[in-house]
């Protein structure tokens, strides 16, 4: 029979919920959508979803991946280690620029951030 252990383990109690909340945050703090992250991953939005709504209990695999394809740690990942955010506040150029949008109408918004993003991705294609 097996002796028990005089080593007493720090054990770290991080419930599913909790880590679905810290991949939900840091993913949009990266700027990802669901999809892109499952993209990203080579998984589907719908487990996604799943996991950080704390309804799937992610293994040590797909939490080394989510770590990896956001770019952090695990420990940051699992609250271990706090998370330093690495986003850039916006200048007030860009703040004063975005209060002007928001007063267009939406169709008038929808124009202009689609020529954003079209943009966006030309020069990303040139890099």
């Amino acid at each position: 029979m097996p002796r028990k252990s005089k080593y007493k383990l720090k054990t770290h109690n991080i419930s599913k919920e909790e880590l679905g909340l810290q991949i939900a945050r840091i993913r949009k703090e990266k700027g990802y959508t669901q999809v892109e992250l499952a993209k990203k991953m080579g998984i589907t939005q719908v487990l996604i979803s799943a996991y950080e709504r704390g309804r799937i209990k992610p293994g040590y695999e797909i939490i080394s991946s989510f770590a990896q394809a956001l770019g952090v740690t695990t420990d940051e990942l699992l609250g271990l280690k706090e998370h330093k955010s690495t986003m850039k506040k916006p200048s007030l150029k860009i703040l004063k620029r975005l209060n002007k949008i928001e007063q267009l109408p939406p169709s008038q918004q929808r124009a202009l951030l689609q020529t954003i993003d079209n943009y966006l991705k030309g020069v990303e294609a040139q890099q």
